[in-house]
């Protein structure tokens, strides 16, 4: 990890990934203007092979766009959902050193044990297994080194993605999206952020008894180091495989469903990184919420959007689609890209909007591609839309806890628990709610 991370491994690495970009570009350019015929497939195997051997925050980014519906060709799409998770960690020597930077040279007379090897690693930085002096199971979030010079040169070869995408596709116009994606993945750098974000999430849950939140253990904390108490439980995907029963499933779903949507109906906070690894399950079928380095603040208008337009689609309101729409940042909007946007988000909408028990998704991964491929090639003839930066990770969350439940093949009312949070919506509730919890942690809620 250490020769991954010095300015000579970083120069290779982005130099790869400039050869294979720039070589994918020159070839778009023979497609579109010689009529020379490329194989899509190819070459977007070739990125995610590049974009693979970075093993850093740009994978983490591919990873998210695989699943935003349209923000790349479906082709990207498929090559960067195969990307890894995990990173190759750093070393016992490098991790010593690494903690002396953060909490000083006697660093571990802070613990009677510290694991040496890392007990997960991932983008950004490891995780390691310890005891305090107290004798309490400790979890110490290390951030790898230089990450900040990382992740602003990943997210400059990430726009070069971008820009050759829109060299033959106008769908989709990425320019947001990258824009959002940069803010979140800054703010995932700071720790310290991330430790008053837990904090926050064990406010806005603590009527919650089914969820748990890992308590932030502040003496063991820096800027690029975050301590928490351990919280056992299975991972998400181990849990299915060993728990066929659907009413145990079924738990499972309904405690995530709250986890994920009481912070936005409540407070206008989104969790906005729903990977399977950042739960896991106890033995009661209470779970896990780990991992707060990204979240989302909305405007209560924002979410007011939100179920506005399942009203819109429920009651057949197209003006009140139109309202919602525009109250998320969409501009320009034509009946025609109205229209098209509804086809996504009446597929999105559907489990909500019908009252009775069914899975998320009823008919196979086709169906919803088939739909996304729709909606680009639409929009694309209707010359595109610019999703705001709200817009982004609202997305996101939408399909990447859609896809939890899938995997748990649960079979709720999700009408009905959906209701069970919105009828009392009250955006003036919403913005006391968010204002009263941010003052609590002492967090500056981010732009």
């Amino acid at each position: 990890m250490a020769d991954d991370n010095s300015l000579t491994g970083r120069a290779l690495r982005y130099a790869k990934v400039g050869r294979t970009v720039g070589g994918l570009a020159a070839r778009l350019a023979g497609e579109r203007y010689l009529g020379l015929p490329i194989n899509r497939l190819e070459h977007a195997a070739d990125l995610t092979a590049a974009l693979g051997g970075l093993k850093g925050p740009l994978m983490k980014v591919a990873q998210i766009l695989s699943t935003i519906p349209n923000a790349l060709p479906q082709e990207y799409a498929d090559q960067l959902a195969e990307l890894q998770a995990n990173a190759p960690s750093m070393g016992w020597r490098f991790v010593k050193r690494r903690m002396a930077g953060e909490l000083g040279p006697d660093w571990q007379t802070n613990f009677s044990e510290f694991g040496q090897e890392a007990a997960a690693a991932a983008s950004l930085g490891q995780v390691h297994k310890a005891i305090d002096l107290d004798g309490r199971e400790i979890a110490c979030k290390l951030q790898y080194p230089d990450m900040q010079a990382v992740v602003d040169a990943d997210l400059r070869q990430l726009k070069l993605v971008f820009n050759i995408y829109r060299r033959y596709d106008k769908a989709i116009d990425p320019t947001a999206i990258h824009g959002e994606l940069s803010a979140r993945l800054h703010e995932e750098l700071d720790y310290v952020r991330e430790a008053k974000q837990m904090r926050l999430y064990q406010a806005m849950l603590s009527s919650e008894k089914q969820v748990h939140v890992p308590e932030v253990v502040n003496d063991l904390c820096s800027e690029r180091l975050i301590s928490m108490i351990w919280l056992h439980g299975t991972p998400l995907l181990p849990y299915i495989e060993t728990h066929p029963d659907v009413e145990d499933r079924n738990r499972v779903a309904l405690n995530m469903f709250r986890a994920w949507y009481v912070p936005l109906y409540n407070y206008g906070v989104i969790h906005g990184d729903p990977h399977l690894g950042n739960y896991s399950v106890r033995e009661d079928g209470s779970i896990n919420l780990l991992d707060f380095g990204c979240i989302r603040v909305f405007e209560p208008s924002f979410v007011r959007g939100v179920i506005d337009l399942y009203t819109a689609l429920r009651d057949n309101k197209p003006e009140l689609a139109v309202h919602a729409y525009e109250s998320w940042g969409f501009e320009n909007l034509t009946l025609e890209i109205i229209d098209v946007l509804n086809m996504w988000a009446e597929f999105v909408y559907a489990p909500l909007l019908e009252d009775r028990v069914r899975r998320i998704q009823e008919k196979d991964g086709t169906y919803g591609r088939g739909i996304a491929h729709k909606v680009r090639e639409d929009l694309h003839k209707l010359g595109g839309v610019a999703p705001p930066p709200e817009f982004v990770l609202m997305d996101r969350a939408a399909i990447g806890l859609g896809s939890v439940f899938t995997h748990l093949k649960a079979e709720i009312n999700w009408h009905q628990i959906f209701h069970e949070l919105i009828d009392d919506f009250d955006e003036q509730q919403v913005a006391k709610n968010q204002a009263a919890a941010f003052a609590g942690v002492n967090l500056e809620r981010p732009i």
